[in-house]
């Protein structure tokens, strides 16, 4: 709902406001309602406020405890505020405003660090407390918040956002090349506490941090682990859908309208059609990316079959143009490179949808939860493979090629069962286009092969990417939607419905060739059948491959991958690019992502690093 930042001084000097000023004016887009500082000797905290629950002055951030011994900066939501807030009434606590900003306080109060145990939502926050001249801060349990940090100049420096530490840390930032590495080969971000700058560190979804005031001593530690947690599964497919009914109902809670992100997917419809039945929302906004019959990326024919029910639905083309346009801001937007462009079509509904409502609803979370990803089949059949089910592996083989007409998922059991090393080294070589130099230096030293892709079975897989895959999607759709002002929900990730969804067995998540059976099950009579029983996979994908044959965006790469810079960063092999744009321009191959790859890293390096 907001952006926070502080600074905290080891050399106990005061905090400079026009410090905190400068790095709260380049995250004002995440709340352009109102602001606040607050100085206290070597601590000084900055916020910016997006109003989505009791819009008053009260409201207002920094919020000082009554007594003045507490003081919170807090981005994000606590959905269950409510009845928290009637349990600390029953304990003597009284109430100024309607915020779960003041709930979130008084909980800290109350319970200290094990108020985290109680909260239903999305948070990262930094509490002040005097009484123990402590700083205590918390991210929620799967990261959908973010929070950032810097150790510089004999600082503690954190923010909502990368690019307000970059405005007033001293030194230049510099790149971690082991993340571009990673982010190249491997498509992957944010596996670690690490970013692309060196200078700068994340803290880990389900982390909390203590930092004394006095002798400036920084603790980092778990507070959520998910392995340790998980519950006894669903029983049946009522069960699973009252539960996701339940967080629905409870990201409902807003005083600014809600619509939600529909891209004609299961997960998405399921959303609308849940809110449909159950909370009778006909009135619903939705907002779509759409690009024309038949064109790739295009879900507008399961999109249709909500036309006669909801009578507020907006649509919007994303375009070669629009993002030859738009890709200044939209690197700016993101801070760090991102590996595809199917985040830009997330991007686009958010700005259509900053013209409708504050707070946006989506599908985030279930492909982790429910095997959404087709080589999660490579995973389930290693699974069977290893346990010596044959009969189940070559039934659900033979229903995986039947359903799919692919032999995508055996592939990528051959993959799952290589070596950590070779399965490294594959991914390489797929590229082809790195500079040998820069392979050398770090091909060794990632540690994908050996996490996201060493899962033992499928429900592992599953926990491995809660753990080290997630993230990223929760990063890009909060910087998409910040940028624009909106607040995104999450209902997938209520934390009751994922501890009970993991502990899951693998035949009620793939069933007959088929992903999520579970959610198919649970949504019969509430989604179309048509959407509930779809085979193929999109989300907000574009059909990027045909936007950079374009004439306009071939000139633009042309110019981008024969600049000086670019040829001098000693990441990629220029003549192997040139070979590959040429080869992809002329249909022989698809080398979309790729090409985006080198786009978005070249802008990011000349934006944030040059």
């Amino acid at each position: 709902m907001c952006g926070i930042c502080g600074i905290i001084n080891f050399n106990q000097q005061q905090v400079e406001e026009s410090l905190i000023r400068q790095m709260m004016q380049i995250m004002k887009h995440r709340g352009p309602d109102d602001e606040g500082v607050f100085i206290y000797n070597n601590v000084g905290f900055g916020f910016v406020r997006l109003s989505i629950i009791d819009l008053s002055p009260a409201g207002h951030q920094p919020m000082v405890s009554v007594d003045g011994n507490y003081v919170i900066i807090f981005n994000g939501e606590i959905y269950n505020y409510i009845e928290l807030r009637e349990e600390l009434i029953g304990l003597g606590y009284s109430f100024i405003t309607q915020t779960d900003t003041e709930v979130l306080l008084a909980s800290y109060i109350q319970w200290g660090e094990d108020c985290l145990n109680r909260f239903n939502g999305m948070w990262a926050f930094v509490i002040l407390n005097k009484v123990k001249n402590e700083i205590f801060g918390a991210r929620d349990r799967f990261g959908v918040k973010p929070f950032y940090y810097a150790l510089a100049n004999n600082q503690f420096i954190f923010a909502s956002d990368i690019a307000s530490i970059l405005k007033v840390i001293p030194a230049k930032p510099t790149v971690n090349e082991q993340i571009v590495f990673d982010y190249m080969v491997f498509n992957r971000t944010d596996q670690s506490e690490k970013t692309f700058f060196n200078e700068v560190k994340k803290l880990q979804h389900g982390d909390k941090l203590k930092l004394s005031i006095v002798n400036c001593q920084l603790s980092v530690s778990k507070w959520y682990d998910l392995r340790s947690n998980l519950k006894t599964p669903f029983d049946s497919p009522d069960e699973f859908r009252n539960m996701f009914s339940s967080s629905i109902g409870l990201r409902l809670r807003s005083d600014v309208p809600v619509g939600v992100c529909f891209s004609g997917g299961l997960d998405s419809s399921s959303i609308v059609s849940t809110l449909l039945k159950d909370y009778d929302k006909s009135d619903l906004n939705t907002f779509s990316a759409v690009y024309g019959k038949n064109v790739c990326g295009d879900e507008s024919i399961f999109i249709d079959e909500y036309r006669s029910q909801l009578s507020q639905m907006y649509f919007i083309t994303p375009s070669a143009e629009t993002l030859l346009n738009d890709i200044p801001a939209f690197v700016k937007a993101h801070t760090e490179p991102i590996p595809s462009t199917s985040p830009y079509a997330q991007f686009k509904v958010m700005e259509l949808a900053q013209k409708h409502v504050v707070v946006t609803l989506d599908g985030q979370g279930a492909d982790e939860q429910l095997a959404g990803y087709h080589y999660f089949f490579g995973f389930y059949f290693k699974d069977l493979l290893t346990n010596l089910k044959w009969f189940r592996l070559m039934s659900e083989a033979m229903a995986y090629v039947k359903n799919h007409k692919s032999l995508y998922g055996l592939s990528s059991l051959l993959y799952f069962m290589l070596p950590d090393i070779l399965r490294g080294k594959a991914r390489v070589s797929e590229k082809g286009y790195l500079h040998p130099e820069f392979i050398k230096k770090y091909e060794r030293s990632n540690s994908i092969a050996s996490t996201l892709y060493a899962s033992a079975s499928l429900h592992d897989a599953l926990l491995d990417h809660f753990e080290y895959k997630l993230e990223h999607l929760l990063k890009w759709e909060d910087k998409n939607s910040m940028w624009f002002s909106i607040e995104a929900r999450t209902p997938f990730l209520d934390y009751r419905l994922v501890e009970r969804t993991l502990a899951l067995p693998p035949e009620k998540v793939i069933k007959d060739g088929m992903t999520k059976y579970l959610l198919r099950e649970a949504m019969k009579d509430t989604l179309p059948e048509s959407i509930r029983l779809r085979k193929d996979k999109i989300g907000f994908g574009t059909p990027q491959s045909d936007w950079f044959r374009q004439e306009k965006f071939q000139v633009y790469i042309r110019n981008l991958i024969c600049s000086d810079s670019f040829r001098s960063r000693n990441i990629i092999d220029y003549h192997k690019v040139d070979n590959l744009h040429k080869r992809h321009i002329a249909g022989k191959i698809d080398a979309a992502n790729e090409i985006w790859k080198w786009i978005h890293l070249e802008n990011w390096y000349r934006e944030f690093i040059d």
